[in-house]
C-alpha cells in the first residue's frame, strides 16, 4: 500500500507547540516580574523585551513557513527555514507527537513531505553531474549474491529488483547513483561525491536522519514501498524518482503525491 505523507500533521503539531510555548512565555513573564523589580528597576523592561522578541521570531517564522507552503514559492529564506525545521522543529515535533498520541512514523513522513515542499519552493536548478541518486541496499533482491554497495555498476541487470531500472534512469540523465547500507556509508558517499542536491529513497528513519545530516544540501526524499515488510525486497516508485530528478534539473513538475 502506498504511503501518503501529510505535511498538515507537522504544521498542526507546530501550531500546538507554539500555543504551549506562548503560554509558558506568558507565565515566565508574569511570575518573576515582581522579583526582578526588587533586583533592579531596569530588569523588567529588558526581560519583557527579550520575551517579546522571542514571541515575534516564533510568530514570524511560523507564518513564513505556512505562507511558503501555501504559495509553493520561495517567499523569503526558505533554505534557512529548512535548517530550522530539520535541526530544531523536527525533534520538538517528535516529542509533541508522542504527547498527543501521533506515531513517530507519521511525524517523520510529514517532515519528509514538508522538507520536499520547501525544496520545491526554492526552485533551485542543478547540473546533472552534481545530482546524486542515493538508494538503500534493501531495494536489491534479498537472494542476490552480487555486491553492489561498493559499486552499483556491479549489477548484472537480471531484473529481479529495481536496481537495473534505476541505473538506466541515472544513465538517461547522466547522474551519479549509489547504494548505502546505512547512515555511516551514506554520509561517506555524500562526502566523496560532493553533490549539490540528492534524490534519496529510503524508509522514514533513514530519510529524516539523512535530511538532517546533509543540510544544507537539498534532499528530496522518496519513501520506499515495503510489500514484504521493512528492510527486505523494498520497492522504489520510479515515476516519483524521475519526477524528483526533473524538479532539480528542469524545475518543479506537476505532482500527484503531495500531502494535503
Amino acid at each position: 500500500m502506498e504511503i501518503r505523507p501529510q505535511k498538515r500533521i507537522f504544521i498542526g503539531l507546530l501550531v500546538f507547540t507554539c500555543v504551549i510555548l506562548f503560554i509558558l512565555i506568558f507565565l515566565l513573564w508574569y511570575v518573576p516580574m515582581v522579583g526582578l523589580k526588587n533586583i533592579h528597576p531596569s530588569l523588567p523592561p529588558l526581560f519583557s523585551f527579550a520575551l517579546a522578541l522571542l514571541v515575534f521570531l516564533m510568530t514570524f517564522g511560523g507564518l513564513l513557513l505556512v505562507f511558503t507552503i501555501l504559495r509553493g514559492k520561495d517567499i523569503f529564506l526558505s533554505h534557512k527555514l529548512r535548517g530550522v525545521v530539520a535541526k530544531v522543529l523536527f525533534p520538538l515535533m517528535i516529542l509533541m507527537g508522542r504527547f498527543v498520541g501521533i506515531p513517530k512514523e507519521k511525524v517523520q513522513q510529514s517532515f519528509v513531505e514538508l522538507n520536499n515542499h520547501l525544496i520545491r519552493s526554492n526552485r533551485r536548478r542543478i547540473r546533472p553531474d552534481k545530482l546524486l541518486i542515493l538508494l538503500p541496499h534493501c531495494i536489491q533482491d534479498f537472494d542476490c549474491q552480487i555486491k553492489i554497495t561498493g559499486n552499483i555498476r556491479n549489477c548484472k541487470g537480471c531484473g529481479k529488483c529495481e536496481i537495473k531500472d534505476l541505473i538506466e534512469l541515472s544513465d538517461q540523465y547522466h547522474l551519479k547513483i549509489a547504494v548505502a547500507t546505512g547512515g555511516t556509508l551514506a554520509r561517506r558517499i555524500v562526502l566523496e561525491n560532493r553533490p549539490e542536491a540528492i534524490v534519496a529513497v529510503a524508509c522514514e528513519l533513514d530519510l529524516t536522519a539523512g535530511i538532517q545530516d546533509t543540510y544544507p544540501i537539498p534532499v528530496i526524499g522518496i519513501l520506499n514501498e515495503r510489500p514484504n515488510g521493512p528492510c527486505i525486497n523494498t520497492k522504489a516508485d520510479l515515476d516519483k524518482v524521475r519526477r524528483a530528478i526533473l524538479e532539480f534539473l528542469e524545475g518543479p513538475q506537476p505532482s500527484g503525491s503531495s500531502g494535503k
